[in-house]
């Protein structure tokens, strides 16, 4: 299968229904945005985490994955045929487990930070503002999107500020207060 199909040269693309939809669509806008945070959360394991912190980010990538096919899916026909294009509030319980084991570890938030840090750390806080842009973008979409969507991200990007917290933490890289 070549990586180039052409189908997309004169400014349109295809959900997974078959609609074509122009490239400008805002449910391919926001599926570009989740895509975009995907990315982020590469860069950030790229940068150097620990092997708990990558396998955690790892997981969330799949998540995404499966959010973006939840995005790209407006006539539900993948969510019978594959468990793995799914999002859950149980994967919402698991973002906000996370979110509560890290904070455990970090001393207590006085005050706001400025993002930054080591190179992780700010790829960390790098996505989270991404992950802010692509809950709004798919909060635009309306109300035919699946709540949880909304609730995923939402809890994304709190878990993506505690793990940029954690990362600077574990790097010994003091946070600067605003």
């Amino acid at each position: 299968m070549k990586i180039y199909t052409k189908t997309g040269d004169e400014g349109e693309t295809s959900l997974f229904d078959n609609t074509r939809v122009s490239k400008a669509d805002p449910r391919i806008d926001a599926c570009g945005e989740v895509d975009e945070l995907n990315a982020w959360l590469g860069v950030a394991c790229a940068a150097g985490v620990s092997p708990p912190i990558r396998t955690l980010l790892e997981d969330i990538q799949r998540g995404l994955f499966a959010l973006g096919a939840r995005l790209a899916d407006p006539s539900s026909r993948i969510a019978a045929r594959m468990d793995k294009a799914t999002v859950t509030d149980a994967d919402v319980a698991r973002l906000e487990r996370a979110i509560d084991d890290l904070e455990e570890t970090l001393p207590p938030l006085r005050r706001f930070i400025l993002p930054g840090g080591a190179a992780a750390g700010a790829a960390l806080h790098v996505a989270r503002t991404v992950c802010r842009r692509a809950e709004r973008r798919v909060v635009a979409l309306g109300p035919g999107i699946e709540p949880v969507l909304v609730i995923y991200l939402n809890r994304l990007s709190d878990l993506l500020f505690v793990l940029a917290r954690a990362v600077n933490h574990a790097s010994g890289v003091p946070e600067t207060e605003w």
